[in-house]
């Protein structure tokens, strides 16, 4: 699928951006479920809650990174037709994605208000510092 340009298609809605999350959340959790059972099997006894939560964290950033740094789209994103561009140009690099979720986790710490700042601007806080967008790629402004 081609990088789409931010200035060519509509923002997409905060209703949009959040069903996705909570899709994608839903392969996270697989995913986390997964990673902790690999983690368990192999060490039992010498598991430090610090490199767990560290393990935990890469395994986030890798399952976004990718997507984003490869098509701009997570799966719950292809679903619901959005996508993240970099205002640079292409899909978001691993740098810029590792920003994004960083500010992403700041902007919910802040009681979601990061999150909720899209309703009066045509970005999140995630978005307005990590300079990407999340466009409507859907056809209409839904």
């Amino acid at each position: 699928m081609p990088a789409y340009r931010h200035d060519h298609y509509p923002p997409a809605s905060l209703l949009r951006q959040l069903a996705a999350m909570v899709y994608d959340s839903l392969l996270i959790f697989a995913i986390l479920f997964v990673a902790v059972g690999v983690l368990i099997l192999f060490d039992r006894t010498a598991v430090n809650p610090s490199l767990i939560y560290i393990f935990l964290a890469t395994v986030i950033f890798i399952f976004y990174g990718w997507f984003w740094n490869r098509s701009g789209q997570t799966l719950g994103m292809q679903v619901w037709k959005i996508q993240i561009v970099s205002e640079f140009g292409g899909y978001p690099s691993w740098t810029i994605s590792f920003l994004r979720l960083v500010f992403a986790m700041f902007s919910f710490a802040c009681f979601g208000i990061g999150y909720w700042w899209r309703i009066f601007r045509p970005y999140t806080w995630h978005d307005k510092f990590s300079q990407t967008r999340v466009i409507d790629i859907s056809g209409n402004s839904s």
